[in-house]
């Protein structure tokens, strides 16, 4: 009788320790990566970008010692909320469509006199493409909260679209990649992390509405450009030149997908 007693008493103790175990169920890779990203977002570094992008905005620089506070982002000149949910668009005094980054630099040539050409080939985190990462990081987090509306009005902006969508499909490289091969349908993922569909409005802070960001594996703060030239890296293809019409078609169809998401940039990324 002893015997059983203790049996029945174990058993228990198994059932109850079973029970606790299974309402403490462990997390997924998912959820362990958002908890670590938001632990990080307390601080966020892009905060010292935003900082160092409205000072650049505002002081007067370059050879016609002028600053960026009349730079027309597509709501008139000066106008700086609400313009990064609405980039890539159509402007009428470039004759082409225009990524946020590639619209910096059309302002820096023409309102401080500085060298659009030198600046576009200067390489990511350097120089005067150090500083337009750091002003597209502030105009993003003016708008941050906003929903993407990309305007497709213009017969421009709806064959960029088209462009981009068909850049998005395309495969090749020595792996046979497109972007869709990693971005095209539901519930893929690499390493520990899920994998958004930008084949259509993946949701608030995710894929275009995430970025600039600051990469915390190797403490740099990442314009759109440059998160699509890695992209373009992990396929084994060549990099696209800066503000080049590939990145601004690819921007497009991902930005006109996104519609209605609303912008969390500038985030943290590991």
């Amino acid at each position: 009788m002893q015997m059983k007693t203790r049996t029945l008493a174990a058993l228990a103790v198994a059932g109850l320790a079973a029970g606790l175990a299974s309402a403490q169920s462990p997390k997924s890779a998912t959820q362990s990566i958002e908890e670590y990203r938001a632990m990080l977002a307390d601080g966020n570094p892009a905060e010292l970008f935003e900082a160092k992008g409205e000072s650049l905005w505002k002081h007067k620089r370059g050879p016609k010692n002028a600053s960026l506070e009349q730079c027309d982002l597509g709501k008139g000149p000066g106008v700086v909320k609400g313009a990064f949910v609405e980039l890539p668009r159509f402007f009428a005094d470039t004759g082409k469509v225009q990524d946020l980054e590639s619209r910096l630099v059309t302002c820096m040539e023409r309102l401080q006199g500085l060298d659009a050409a030198e600046i576009a080939k200067t390489p990511f985190g350097r120089g005067e493409m150090a500083n337009v990462t750091a002003l597209a990081t502030w105009i993003a987090a003016e708008s941050k909260g906003l929903a993407f509306n990309l305007p497709q009005s213009h017969a421009q902006e709806r064959v960029a679209y088209e462009a981009g969508k068909r850049i998005f499909f395309m495969r090749g490289g020595t792996h046979d990649f497109s972007c869709a091969s990693c971005h095209g349908e539901e519930g893929k993922r690499i390493r520990l992390q899920d994998l958004p569909n930008l084949t259509k409005n993946p949701g608030d802070g995710v894929g275009f509405a995430a970025w600039p960001a600051y990469r915390v594996s190797n403490g740099q703060m990442w314009s759109m450009q440059l998160r699509l030239n890695d992209c373009y890296r992990q396929q084994r293809f060549p990099y696209p030149e800066f503000g080049s019409d590939a990145l601004t078609a690819l921007s497009t169809y991902l930005g006109v997908n996104a519609k209605g998401a609303k912008s969390a940039a500038p985030t943290i990324k590991r």
